[in-house]
């Protein structure tokens, strides 16, 4: 049985603060396909306030999420305890893109580590706030986080960045906008 909680009291933020991995899951408002992100190290997610969290987002393959919650906002966050007493904590809520042009942009971006190949930053304030038994989810060791993204953000120049998310960040795989070509041209930000 899940139980709902008001705000993210310290215990849930010692768990959510624990977990080296967590899920984005969002979906268009008409059809489409929904779309479920899962997101490493952890240092690209940060409490705000009680019902307000926000995670760097970098480049990647794709930008459903960010199509999706400017098609209508709908986002779930979860973190599942794979090691330790078992626990899920999903967060619903209404998400925002801040993009590097965005008042306030400058102040988030401070609250992450340092990682290249910045995008945005979504915003969600949480309208529910819930965590369940988590007992069928399996035990595995963390050995590390991957590299491999920071790394290849970092080889590429401004024309190969440019010419990447103009290719893949303008649009969701349903052809929902997501990225202006404006918020695509890679000025350097580094969180």
């Amino acid at each position: 049985m899940a139980k709902v909680h008001e705000r993210l009291n310290e215990r849930l933020r010692a768990f959510i603060a624990g977990q080296p991995v967590y899920f984005v899951a969002t979906a268009p408002e008409h059809g489409g396909h929904v779309n479920v992100s899962p997101k490493g190290y952890a240092d690209t997610f940060a409490v705000l306030d009680d019902t307000t969290v926000a995670y760097l987002d970098l480049d990647g393959s794709g930008v459903e999420t960010i199509a999706h919650i400017r098609d209508n906002g709908r986002v779930t966050i979860m973190f599942a305890a794979f090691s330790g007493p078992p626990n899920i904590v999903r967060l619903y809520g209404r998400g925002r893109v801040v993009t590097p042009g965005d008042d306030g942009f400058p102040g988030l971006l401070k609250l992450f580590g340092p990682h290249p190949g910045v995008r945005s930053v979504i915003v969600v304030e949480c309208d529910r706030i819930s965590d369940s038994c988590g007992f069928a989810v399996p035990f595995m060791s963390f050995d590390e986080d991957r590299p491999l993204l920071d790394e290849w953000a970092e080889r590429k120049d401004v024309q190969q960045k440019r010419s990447y998310r103009a290719r893949n960040n303008r649009e969701s795989i349903d052809g929902l906008p997501a990225l202006s070509a404006e918020e695509t041209d890679p000025v350097t930000h580094r969180s």
